[in-house]
């Protein structure tokens, strides 16, 4: 065996995962792509409005971030986050529900295309506006540290969220109050067409955490058994105390910004060398390596998400839009009962 493939496998070893976890986070990152690129061919032939934000080429970080957690855990994903909706446990066919905006979604409807979220799976709904996921990220973790409640929030944010006035303040405050807190900066290269090299005089954005009192790191956010040790760990420490932690990711989108951006502001060669760093590829890789995967396995796996994605897109475009009035239900919460000093 060739020295390389040797530390390969050490590599592998030593992150201490288990088969079932590598399997699991495997099976996620497969669902999400099989359903993005289902999603993105869906949105070509006009079955649904609006536009698409895909995620393909980013699937490890999403994945590696999102498994494993609990329900009452928090994510703060932005609209490029499938894979972490999809890890956490949100059901196929409300987020298919979702982006067709059909009453059978969490949302009713209500929301632009890829906003998935979930009270009941601890999903934040994201918003079109940059970064502002992390702020009420960084609200939750400090509800949950005023609880003494041992859960976290984990914020999903590209590169471009580190240059909005809000992501500074949030994680200031966090910095401040040692919150339950980990940020995930997606580092794509690409802030819809701006390249970092025009956001920042820094070569990597986990610098910007290490103001703010945040220990920080920069990881190669293609390797998904990696990304999930790395936040494990940030998450194991989090909930013990230890206050927030930054992982800045470096990872590609095959795509452009949307299904409307034809991405022709990047070069070919640049977009190639980053495909052959595929987070699918490289892990099916290493598990069959390890005698954990086969191809008839990773084939029965796409089957079976096939069908999932096929009886959710038919329920969804079966669905009803909901009725106008549906846009005054949910926009307040239950109010608290008004306390009355007696006379």
């Amino acid at each position: 065996m060739p020295a390389n493939e040797a530390e390969k496998k050490l590599t592998i070893l030593e992150l201490g995962l288990s088969n079932e976890t590598m399997l699991g986070l495997f099976n996620c990152m497969l669902t999400s792509r099989t359903l993005d690129e289902r999603l993105r061919k869906l949105f070509r032939q006009g079955r649904y409005a609006g536009t698409y934000f895909s995620a393909v080429g980013q699937e490890a970080i999403d994945t590696g971030a999102a498994y494993g957690l609990r329900d009452e855990d928090i994510i703060a994903p932005s609209h490029r986050d499938i894979a972490a909706s999809v890890a956490k446990g949100i059901p196929i066919r409300e987020m298919v529900a979702q982006v067709y905006a059909r009453i059978t979604s969490p949302d009713k409807g209500k929301s632009h295309p890829c906003h998935y979220g979930s009270r009941a799976k601890g999903v934040i709904n994201p918003s079109s506006t940059v970064a502002s996921q992390t702020i009420i990220g960084t609200g939750c973790a400090m509800a949950f540290q005023i609880q003494k409640k041992d859960n976290v929030m984990i914020g999903l944010f590209g590169e471009g969220a580190t240059s909005r006035g809000g992501w500074h303040e949030a994680l200031n405050y966090a910095g401040i109050h040692k919150l339950p807190a980990i940020y995930i900066c997606q580092n794509n290269l690409w802030a819809e067409s701006v390249p970092a090299s025009l956001q920042a005089g820094i070569e990597r954005f986990a610098d910007r955490a290490v103001a703010y009192g945040i220990p920080s790191m920069t990881i190669d956010g293609n390797d998904v058994f990696l990304v999930h040790k790395q936040i494990s760990d940030a998450v194991k420490k989090a909930r013990n105390g230890g206050g927030p932690t930054f992982i800045e990711c470096l990872t590609y989108r095959w795509y452009g910004h949307s299904e409307i951006d034809p991405a022709d502001y990047r070069r070919k060669e640049e977009l190639e060398h980053w495909k052959l760093q595929d987070p699918i590829l490289r892990a099916e890789t290493t598990l069959i390596e390890l005698g954990l995967l086969t191809t008839e396995k990773k084939e029965a796996m796409i089957d079976q998400i096939n069908q999932t994605i096929d009886e959710a897109v038919n329920e969804a475009e079966a669905a009803q839009y909901a009725d106008p009035e549906e846009a005054y239900n949910d926009v307040y919460s239950d109010p608290f009962p008004v306390r009355r000093e007696e006379n």
